[in-house]
């Protein structure tokens, strides 16, 4: 058993930045971390690491290391930030990454109607 040796696999974070890759998968990502985070239930530390995740799936591939360098300092300056300007630099960070904010419809604990829309794109923003 000495010369037994564990098999090695790509660690998690490898795996989840390759998912990222997809910008629809890391979108997905986010609205479940933002829908945490609005109940209360996440620390801002969490949602600091998931945005630096997807920026590196998404964002490093398409910047220069000076980029990348100020958008990352973009962002730990904006979630230290309090009042409404905020929504809107975060709208900002995140079109840079292809990645857009919007406002749906909260279902609730309603199952949906079969005929129904179940999530209705309200509004948009930093897409001016």
């Amino acid at each position: 058993m000495k010369d037994a040796k564990v098999p090695t696999s790509d660690s998690y974070h490898s795996f989840k930045i390759s998912n990222f890759q997809d910008p629809n998968y890391a979108a997905a990502y986010l609205s479940l971390i933002f829908e945490e985070e609005e109940e209360g239930d996440l620390e801002m530390g969490i949602m600091r690491k998931s945005l630096r995740d997807v920026f590196e799936a998404l964002g490093e591939p398409i910047m220069s290391d000076e980029e990348a360098s100020l958008h990352l300092e973009k962002l730990d300056v904006l979630l230290s930030q309090n009042g409404s300007a905020t929504i809107y630099a975060l709208a900002n960070w995140l079109k840079a990454l292809g990645l857009k904010l919007t406002v749906v419809v909260d279902e609730g604990d309603k199952g949906e109607e079969e005929d129904s829309v179940g999530t209705a794109e309200l509004a948009e923003v930093g897409n001016v």
